[in-house]
């Protein structure tokens, strides 16, 4: 099933030179960063991997998820944090490559139930969550 956006309210432009050995960098120029796989998958691991630029991208738009339904359901959530980690390795018997993402959520101050319960919301709310959602393997866990 497709999700299909009723309306743009913003949309974000890069170009990749050289693809995984090379830079990237934002029409705004906000973002000019040297790319390089890691050492993992042959590389020197000398600069940023497009999974670490992903992972900050999740990590953040799911924090930023999870504030607007704290402030919608008036809970605080100062002091909260997101981790996403993402994960690379071959798929269809070597024939491609594919992600997986797991995001921890730490919500202290916050009780177990509802902090599962907003991070849940958030979950549904978060733009990345719902462009992978049923796409990849994911977890969400709240610490």
């Amino acid at each position: 099933m497709t999700i299909a956006v009723e309306k743009v309210l913003y949309t974000a432009r890069a170009t990749a030179e050289g693809g995984r050995d090379g830079r990237t960098a934002t029409d705004d120029g906000k973002l000019d960063v040297i790319v390089a796989p890691p050492k993992e998958l042959g590389g020197s691991g000398d600069g940023t991997n497009p999974e670490q630029l992903f992972a900050a991208g999740f990590a953040s738009c799911f924090h930023s998820a999870l504030k607007t339904v704290a402030r919608k359901t008036r809970q605080d959530v100062d002091g909260s944090t997101v981790t996403a980690e993402v994960g690379i390795g071959p798929i269809n018997g070597g024939t491609g490559y594919g992600l997986e993402v797991a995001l921890v959520v730490s919500l202290p101050g916050l009780e177990r139930a509802a902090a599962e319960e907003l991070v849940a919301k958030a979950h549904e709310v978060c733009p990345y969550s719902n462009a992978t959602r049923g796409n990849i393997k994911f977890t969400l866990t709240v610490a």
